[in-house]
């Protein structure tokens, strides 16, 4: 046993210094751990991809100006002037891009949920709510109403609670757990 750590099994050393390793190994109540965790639902990996195949589009809009988007400094601007401060303004834009891609991915799918669920409050608190409840079909309003923006937030929170599921990459990182002396070992 090692002489650093009581809890450590024999064997659980660092070779050359004797230490212990635990500081080496994901810890079962790790947040790593914890954020990661998830089973091989089918459901969980189509509420992640409706998700994130539903936000990419939008994110690549903001960030690149594809699908007839403004493209990242006319949308920075756009938010600027509504009165978001900059720092901020960067933040959505930049989340909402990596938000969209760590959900396809299943890469901190419930990191990827909560970054969505902000900005899309965000959404509704500076832009959408003056505009009401629905989508502005018939084109006569100033502005659409917030109805997608709840049910993204919704898709979101299956998402955040269930995490990636099946096909994931928090799937394959939560396969990986500490063995007995101190190594890690996939999951069998």
């Amino acid at each position: 046993m090692s002489a650093t750590s009581s809890q450590a099994a024999a064997g659980d050393t660092d070779d050359v210094l004797g230490h212990a390793r635990t500081h080496a190994i994901l810890r079962e109540g790790s947040l790593l751990q914890r954020l990661v965790a998830t089973d091989a639902t089918t459901h969980a990996a189509v509420a992640r991809l409706a998700l994130g195949l539903f936000m990419l589009p939008h994110a690549l809009q903001k960030t690149t100006g594809w699908f007839d988007g403004a493209g990242f400094a006319a949308t920075y601007r756009a938010f600027l002037s509504m009165g978001i401060p900059g720092p901020l303004a960067f933040l959505a834009i930049i989340g909402e891009l990596l938000a969209s891609v760590a959900l396809i991915l299943g890469a901190l799918t419930r990191v990827g949920a909560a970054v969505i669920i902000a900005i899309m409050i965000g959404a509704i608190a500076t832009v959408h709510a003056p505009h009401g409840y629905f989508m502005n079909w018939s084109g006569t309003k100033a502005g659409e109403g917030f109805e997608v923006h709840l049910l993204v937030i919704g898709l979101a929170l299956v998402t955040l609670l269930a995490g990636g599921g099946r096909a994931s990459v928090d799937r394959g990182l939560m396969r990986w757990r500490p063995a007995p002396g101190g190594s890690v070992s996939p999951a069998m």
